[in-house]
């Protein structure tokens, strides 16, 4: 039986890798029915990211990679423009799974829920996914061509 019905997460899953992988199994690990955020292509940029892929294809991407690696996962992607999209209005919702690095947005989305009378939510944090060297896996750092989306090692920096 799963912990929760209904939780959250949200990223813009540009190059899908490990960390990303690690977020989504816990949500379908822990929940019925996950809502996934996926940033636009302009809240993308204005958070200083600068996708490879347009909104689209980073749709479609997501769908495959949930499809081909989860049994029966029951979720749904909604179009983030803000940080939190669906997540400050829906009413049951129960958690919201972040990485480390995000930790900081579950207080924020408490806040937002309280204004609005909502009840709060768990925040499930979910540790850095660390590459072969030891330092975190990011989009960057695959698009540097310094690791592939597992964290292997590609180059040597001299």
């Amino acid at each position: 039986m799963k912990r929760y019905v209904l939780v959250a997460l949200g990223g813009t899953f540009d190059l899908i890798h490990r960390g990303h992988m690690d977020l989504l199994r816990r949500g379908f690990e822990i929940s019925s029915k996950v809502i996934i955020g996926l940033a636009s292509d302009e809240f993308a940029r204005g958070r200083g990211k600068r996708p490879l892929h347009s909104y689209q294809e980073r749709l479609k991407s997501l769908e495959t990679v949930i499809e081909k690696n989860f049994k029966d996962p029951v979720y749904e992607i909604s179009k983030l423009d803000t940080d939190f999209g669906p997540a400050v209005l829906e009413k049951g919702l129960e958690a919201l799974i972040v990485s480390e690095e995000t930790a900081f947005k579950g207080v924020e989305l408490n806040r937002l829920r309280r204004i609005r009378n909502s009840p709060e939510v768990d925040i499930i944090v979910v540790p850095m996914t660390l590459a072969k060297d030891g330092k975190r896996i990011s989009t960057t750092r695959i698009r540097n061509s310094e690791i592939d989306e597992d964290g292997n090692i590609l180059r040597i920096d001299k």
